[in-house]
C-alpha cells in the first residue's frame, strides 16, 4: 500500500495514479483562464494556492515527468496560433504581469495531478494525495467497480478534449469561410479586367499569326526574285558570248586582204 511519502519520492508510484484526474474537482475547482482543456502556469499556481515561482521551479526539476503526462511548451508558430485561437483570453499585461514572449507552458489535467503529487507545502496538494491514496485502497478492495468508474472518467475526459478541439476547429472553419467569401468578391471585381486582357491577348495572337504569314509570303517572293535574277544573269552571260562571237565574225569579214606585189 502506498503512502504520501511514497508518492512524493517515487515517480513510478505517481505514474500509476495520474489517470485519476477526477480527484482535482473533488478538492477544488480548477479554473482554466484559456477557456480550453489546458491550464497555464498561473492557473496551476492559483489552484494550489502557491507562488508562481514555486510551480516554475517544480517544472524545472521534473520537466521530463510532466511532459510525459501532458505538459507542453508552445513556442514560435505554435504559440502565435494558440494566441490567435484564444483571442478571448486576457493577456498577462492586462493582468498586471509581464508578458513572456519566449514560450507558454500549458498543463493537461494529468499534468496538474502530477504537480499535486510533487508539491509538498500546498494544502490543496496534500488533500489530493489523501484522495488518491483512499481511491487506491478502495480500488484494491473493489477492483471491478473501480475499473468501471475509471472507464467512465476516461470517457468523460475524452469528450471534454474532443469538445475543446471542435471549438478550435469550428473557429478555423469560420475564418476560412470568411476568407473564401472575400476572395470570391475580389475575383468578381477582377473578372471584367481579366476578360479585357484575355480579348486583347487573343487579338494580339491573331495579329502575330497574320504577320507571320505575311513574312513567310514575302520570303517566298524574295526567293523567287533571287532565282529569277540568277536566271537573268545566266541569260545575260549567254547574250554576251553571242555578241562577242558576232563581233569577231564581223571584224574578220571587214578586214581588207593584203596587197599582192609583182616580182
Amino acid at each position: 500500500m502506498f503512502t504520501e511519502s511514497v508518492l512524493l519520492e517515487s515517480r513510478s508510484a505517481r505514474s500509476g495514479m495520474t489517470h485519476r484526474v477526477e480527484v482535482l474537482d473533488r478538492v477544488a475547482a480548477l479554473a482554466i483562464s484559456t477557456g480550453g482543456a489546458q491550464a497555464t502556469t498561473r492557473d496551476v499556481a492559483d489552484y494550489f494556492e502557491v507562488p508562481l515561482k514555486t510551480v516554475e521551479k517544480l517544472v524545472e526539476r521534473h520537466r521530463d515527468e510532466l511532459l510525459s503526462n501532458g505538459m507542453s511548451v508552445l513556442r514560435s508558430v505554435e504559440l502565435r496560433e494558440y494566441q490567435t485561437d484564444k483571442v478571448s483570453v486576457p493577456s498577462e499585461q492586462a493582468q498586471g504581469r509581464p508578458q513572456h514572449r519566449s514560450g507558454l507552458t500549458l498543463f493537461s489535467r494529468r499534468a496538474v495531478l502530477n504537480v499535486a503529487m510533487l508539491l509538498r507545502d500546498s494544502v490543496i496538494a496534500q488533500r489530493i494525495r489523501t484522495y488518491l491514496l483512499d481511491a487506491e485502497e478502495s480500488a484494491r478492495a473493489r477492483p471491478g467497480v473501480e475499473d468501471m468508474r475509471q472507464t467512465t472518467r476516461e470517457l468523460r475526459q475524452t469528450v471534454r478534449t474532443l469538445a475543446a478541439g471542435y471549438g478550435s476547429l469550428d473557429r478555423r472553419v469560420d475564418s476560412l469561410e470568411t476568407t473564401g467569401a472575400e476572395l470570391g468578391a475580389v475575383l468578381r471585381e477582377l473578372a471584367p479586367v481579366i476578360g479585357r486582357v484575355s480579348a486583347r491577348a487573343e487579338h494580339m495572337d491573331h495579329r502575330s499569326a497574320d504577320t507571320e504569314q505575311r513574312a513567310e509570303h514575302a520570303e517566298q517572293v524574295v526567293c523567287a526574285l533571287s532565282r529569277r535574277l540568277a536566271d537573268m544573269g545566266e541569260e545575260m552571260r549567254g547574250v554576251r558570248r553571242e555578241l562577242r562571237a558576232v563581233v569577231r565574225a564581223v571584224g574578220a569579214q571587214s578586214t581588207p586582204p593584203a596587197p599582192h606585189t609583182e616580182s
